[in-house]
């Protein structure tokens, strides 16, 4: 089967990820790229527990990124990537680019690509047809350079960089003596080839005369213009379809919308922008990038037929324990040892489910029956992944296939599988040893409720002297942590498996304010301790499905 060697895949395993789940994304990813040369990058949907870290660390490989969601996002899909263009620019050059590019819309940015403001064609129209003012061509500030551009003049005297910015637009049509009694200081005159009617405008203060007709300007006018201070451009439109144009060198910032734009951003999810989309006119919404820089444009046709995020799943096939947002992502395969509980997927997809001790068995054995040599530090994932999940081959559900397999990829990472084995497991059940920063992002996750931010770290424990014993290591460390993180309030759970209770250290400003009104209990001083405050909450244990909400919903 031929790969999108373009797309990225992300090959995932299930939340709360053991050694398995992490360790066969990442030797599955390895052997996608491998035989197609696509983009397939290893992923997991939680934290990497203790006993993962010290596999990956043992081996020299890094931690798969973190995916909270595969819900398709807006840089999933395909947006018009139509080019920004300056706000001085004018009426007739954006028109031009709009009928170039077959758009309607287009977007005025700065030099650093921060969006400015938006014009349409709408707007173009009603500048065209709504205005009937004089001087609108000095109200907008409309430098030299646009006129000259849209009459595709020349500019004789003056500066093309400066600016038509007071006076009204006039053509001289009557006589020089006429004249005198309607031109008034600092106005542009449209006028012809009458030496008369250049001089006139010129000794009454106008700002700018334009020739019209390619007709020549003597060396007198020139003079005296220069000292006047009137510039001088000439075009070979004649003074009828200079007058009708000379509206269109307005720049596009006089008319553009620069208030309440509605913009996307790329990491937006396409189910939450359809709902703003279909509630507005717009045809254009522009998308920034997570820098606030335009990227381009998206419309509601884009949405049609939008492709969901590419994923394979490891080590589960079941929608509870995959990632949020799983339901709308394109499912390629599925690789599992766990019963079948499986996903709805668009269409069908390579399933392969063995009745294993270990994903990674499965994945192994994949590696051989297409030929693909598997490299040490491969090799010591998976022989890891087989390790944890057989319990070093204790467990009912380990099979001769998975115990051959691990005997077989020690040999090929030069491990020794009982003293490796031990040193694993040691890893993942002790804290001893451990510095202040690594037990508080052993779990840590940052979220956001309104414009609060806080951060949720936690250790689970049955020893309920050593959970006792961190809370004053800890807590001081929390007001380091919730600097560094520039939140609001930080958190953090102390919870003891055996009682079904948590002791939440608390730092910063209304934090345990904001407990005590979460969860309707009262606070108990830290005792001895200096910093931050400890509440009691008995019951609670889960820190998504008890500790996240209720601060959500107190902050409401």
């Amino acid at each position: 089967m031929a790969a999108d060697t373009k797309r990225k895949t992300l090959v995932v395993g299930h939340k709360n990820p053991d050694t398995d789940s992490i360790c066969s994304a990442i030797c599955y990813a390895n052997l996608k790229r491998k035989l197609t040369g696509g983009v397939y990058e290893p992923a997991r949907a939680g934290h990497v527990n203790s006993e993962t870290q010290f596999v990956l660390d043992y081996f020299g490989v890094e931690k798969p990124q973190l995916v909270q969601t595969v819900r398709t996002q807006v840089k999933d899909i395909e947006i018009r990537e139509t080019e920004g263009v300056r706000r001085n620019i004018s009426l007739k050059k954006a028109w031009n680019l709009m009928q170039k590019a077959n758009v309607v819309t287009l977007a005025a940015v700065t030099d650093s690509g921060l969006l400015e403001g938006l014009i349409t064609v709408g707007d173009i129209t009603k500048s065209y047809m709504n205005v009937y003012d004089s001087s609108i061509l000095s109200k907008a500030v409309t430098q030299y350079a646009n006129i000259v551009e849209t009459l595709e003049g020349v500019m004789v005297i003056g500066d093309e960089k400066d600016y038509f910015g007071e006076g009204k637009v006039l053509i001289a049509a009557a006589n020089p003596d006429m004249m005198e009694f309607y031109i008034e200081p600092h106005d542009l005159v449209i006028l012809g080839n009458r030496y008369e009617s250049q001089l006139c405008a010129i000794e009454m203060e106008a700002s700018c005369i334009i020739v019209c007709e390619g007709a020549g300007v003597s060396m007198t006018i020139k003079k005296l213009a220069q000292e006047k201070g009137c510039s001088i451009i000439t075009t070979p439109y004649d003074t009828y379809t200079a007058a009708r144009l000379v509206n269109q060198s307005m720049p596009i910032s006089y008319f553009m919308k620069t208030e309440h734009l509605i913009t996307f951003d790329e990491e937006d999810f396409i189910d939450d922008i359809k709902d703003v989309m279909a509630s507005k006119r717009h045809r254009d919404f522009p998308i920034l990038d997570k820098n606030g820089h335009y990227k381009g444009m998206i419309s509601r046709r884009n949405l049609l037929g939008a492709r969901g995020k590419a994923v394979i799943l490891v080590d589960h096939n079941e929608k509870g324990q995959a990632v949020d947002g799983i339901e709308g992502a394109d499912i390629q395969e599925i690789i599992d040892h766990h019963r079948l509980g499986a996903v709805e997927t668009i269409s069908p997809v390579y399933f392969r489910n063995q009745p294993l001790g270990c994903t990674a068995t499965i994945i192994y054995q994949m590696y051989q029956e297409n030929e693909i040599q598997v490299e040490p530090k491969i090799a010591g994932l998976l022989c890891s992944a087989i390790l944890s999940d057989t319990l070093l081959f204790r467990s009912p559900t380990c099979t001769a296939v998975d115990r051959a397999a691990a005997m077989e990829l020690a040999d090929i990472a030069g491990i020794e599988i009982e003293g490796y084995a031990g040193k694993m497991f040691a890893a993942g059940s002790d804290l001893k040893g451990k510095t202040d920063r690594e037990i508080f992002y052993q779990d840590f996750k940052r979220f956001e409720a309104g414009k609060v931010k806080f951060g949720v770290g936690q250790i689970s424990s049955v020893n309920a002297e050593e959970l006792n014993d961190l809370k004053a290591r800890l807590l001081p460390f929390l007001k380091k942590a919730n600097q560094e993180h520039g939140t609001d309030m930080m958190f953090f759970m102390l919870t003891n498996i055996l009682t079904e209770s948590t002791d939440l250290l608390c730092e910063g400003p209304g934090a345990e304010q904001l407990i005590l009104k979460a969860f309707h209990v009262d606070i108990e001083n830290g005792g001895s301790q200096v910093n931050g405050q400890i509440v009691s909450l008995p019951g609670v244990v889960s820190r998504k499905k008890q500790m996240v909400p209720a601060i959500m919903i107190a902050e409401e």
